[in-house]
C-alpha cells in the first residue's frame, strides 16, 4: 500500500494562495500516542518547497509511524520525489527490522544516485531531509542529511538527535572533495559559495563536493520521553531547541503543538518555509 503524505497544496500555484496545511493522526497500538503537523510557506518568491509525510502504517505485524519533513532547494520536484518513494526504498531494504541503521543509510544512498539518474526529468536541485520510524510505539531511529532537525523532549529537557550539516563544521571533508566553502560578509558559510549545507540529496552540480550520508540515530521510548518535534531550518533559525520544547511542552494536542510552534516562528520574523511535525508519547 502506497505511503500516504500530505504537502502544502498545488493550488499555491494556480491560485496564489499563501495558506498553510495541516493534519494529524494517532496510532492504532498506542492510544496515547498522536502526531500533528503544520506547514506554512515563507515570503520568498518561489513555491513552497517543503514536503512532508506523516501517517502510521501496518506492516505485517508491526506498526511502523513515519514520519519526515524534506525542505527542497531549487524546484520542488525532488522533495516530491523524497516524500513518494524515500520511505518505500528503507522498508524494501531487507536487513531493515535487524539492522535498520545499516539499511536506512542503504537507502539514503540508492535514493541518492536514483535522483541523480533522474536529473534530467527532476532536475539539478536538492533537498534536506530528516525521517523517523517509530516502531510498535518502543523505538525510534531517526536520520537526516542537512539542516532540517529532530528534537526530543525528555522530562522536559530538550535532546537534538539530529546533526545540523554545516559547511562549516565539514569544511575539510568539502576540501578534500576539490570544493570549497565561501564566508562573504553578511552571509552564512556555503558549500562553491552557492549551497548553505554540507549534505544534500540531488544537486548534481555540486555532488562531487557534497556527501548524501545519514547521520542515523536511534532511541528507545521510555516513560520519560514526552514528544518529539521534526521541523525544518524555517524554524530553528529564530529558536533554540528548549525554547522550541517549552513552547508546546503544556499543550495536549499535537496538531496545535505543531501550529503553535510555526507561528512563533513567524513572530519571531522567520522568512523562510516552515515545516513542523510534532508526535506526543503521553
Amino acid at each position: 500500500m502506497p505511503i500516504k503524505f500530505m504537502h502544502l497544496c498545488f493550488l499555491e500555484k494556480v491560485l496564489g494562495s499563501s495558506d498553510c496545511d495541516s493534519g494529524k493522526g494517532k496510532s492504532k497500538m498506542s492510544k496515547n500516542i498522536t502526531h500533528g503537523f503544520y506547514l506554512v510557506k515563507g515570503r520568498s518568491y518561489h513555491p513552497m518547497e517543503d514536503y512532508v509525510v506523516a501517517q502510521f502504517k501496518k506492516v505485517e505485524n508491526n506498526e511502523l509511524g513515519l514520519f519526515a519533513i524534506f525542505d527542497g532547494h531549487a524546484g520542488h520536484n525532488i522533495p516530491n520525489y523524497l516524500r513518494s518513494h524515500l520511505f518505500d526504498n528503507i522498508l524494501n531494504e531487507p536487513d531493515f527490522w535487524k539492522e535498520p541503521t545499516d539499511a536506512i543509510k542503504r537507502a539514503y544512498d540508492v535514493t541518492d544516485s536514483t535522483i541523480l539518474e533522474k536529473s534530467g526529468e527532476l532536475g539539478r536541485g536538492g533537498s534536506t531531509a530528516v525521517t523517523a520510524i517509530l516502531i510498535n510505539g518502543q523505538k525510534l531511529v531517526v536520520a537526516n542529511i542537512g539542516d532540517s532537525r529532530a528534537v526530543l523532549c525528555k522530562n522536559g529537557v530538550a535532546k537534538q538527535i539530529s546533526v545540523d550539516h554545516e559547511p562549516i563544521t565539514e569544511s575539510e571533508d568539502i576540501k578534500n572533495r576539490g570544493g570549497f566553502v565561501s564566508r562573504f560578509p553578511g552571509d552564512v558559510p556555503r558549500v562553491d559559495g552557492r549551497l548553505a549545507v554540507s549534505r544534500a540529496f540531488g544537486d548534481k552540480s555540486l555532488k562531487k563536493h557534497l556527501s548524501s550520508e545519514p547521520y542515523v540515530t536511534v532511541e528507545m521510548i521510555h516513560d520519560d520521553a514526552e514528544f518529539i518535534i521534526l521541523a525544518s531550518d524555517g524554524l530553528w533559525k529564530v529558536m533554540s531547541n528548549q525554547e522550541a520544547v517549552d513552547t508546546i511542552r503544556d499543550l495536549k494536542d499535537a496538531r496545535s503543538s505543531a501550529k503553535h510552534l510555526t507561528e512563533e516562528a513567524l513572530d519571531r520574523k522567520s522568512t523562510d518555509d516552515i515545516s513542523c511535525i510534532v508526535v506526543k508519547f503521553q
